[in-house]
């Protein structure tokens, strides 16, 4: 059995009536997901916020966990067009606080995916679409293999901001996942703990050569 997050989704659909059914499924998961954790959601709550039959649901998806899997492929792309550039940015704290920044603004979304059930396959596909972007990529360091780099450096970042998810209530508390810490703090900690020993710390290294 495919238990990577590539198995657990459903091939897209090309009708148009189900392309939008899809998309309204995936758009009330979203809008759910900012306002209660996923463990907490039910198929009728997202149905009814999508506005498409309960049976409708099981035509794309046989539970609520696949849906999080489709929302989840999508999410990870997004965020990693914000992390890789990290290593290579002008300004590697800047995009650090970008990328914590982000993620605080859809803390229950980013809460049910790296700190749910699902939070290992996440993980790996996390690093998986990270390596294919990285192709072609030199490592600063002529010690460390390019590709050993980017799985550190992406499975770093996402213990952490997976660890500062689960900061500042538990599934029943009305706090926002993360509250407990300020992007700018959490970005501080990424920063000197994983981006900065990685890349150097590109604000030195300008100020070094202004």
């Amino acid at each position: 059995m495919d238990t990577s997050l590539t198995g657990l989704k459903r091939e897209a659909p090309t009708d148009a009536r189900q392309v939008r059914s899809r998309n309204a499924l995936t758009s009330a998961l979203l809008a759910l997901l900012e306002e209660k954790p996923f463990d907490q959601l039910t198929i009728r709550e997202i149905t009814a916020r999508a506005g498409t039959g309960y049976a409708t649901f099981f035509r794309h998806y046989p539970t609520k966990e696949a849906l999080l899997a489709d929302v989840a492929a999508h999410e990870i792309e997004d965020l990693l067009g914000r992390t890789i550039p990290i290593l290579y940015a002008s300004n590697s704290y800047e995009s650090t606080l970008e990328l914590c920044r982000h993620v605080h603004e859809h803390a229950l979304l980013w809460a049910a995916l790296l700190t749910g059930g699902a939070a290992g396959i996440v993980r790996e596909e996390f690093i998986r679409q990270a390596l294919g972007l990285a192709v072609g990529t030199q490592s600063r360091h002529p010690w460390l293999p390019s590709d050993l780099g980017t799985i550190h450096g992406t499975g770093a970042t996402i213990d952490i901001l997976a660890w500062w998810l689960a900061q500042g209530g538990d599934k029943t508390s009305a706090i926002r996942p993360g509250s407990a810490h300020s992007p700018a703090e959490v970005a501080t900690i990424l920063h000197r703990l994983v981006i900065a020993p990685l890349v150097g710390d590109t604000m030195e290294r300008q100020a070094a050569t202004a």
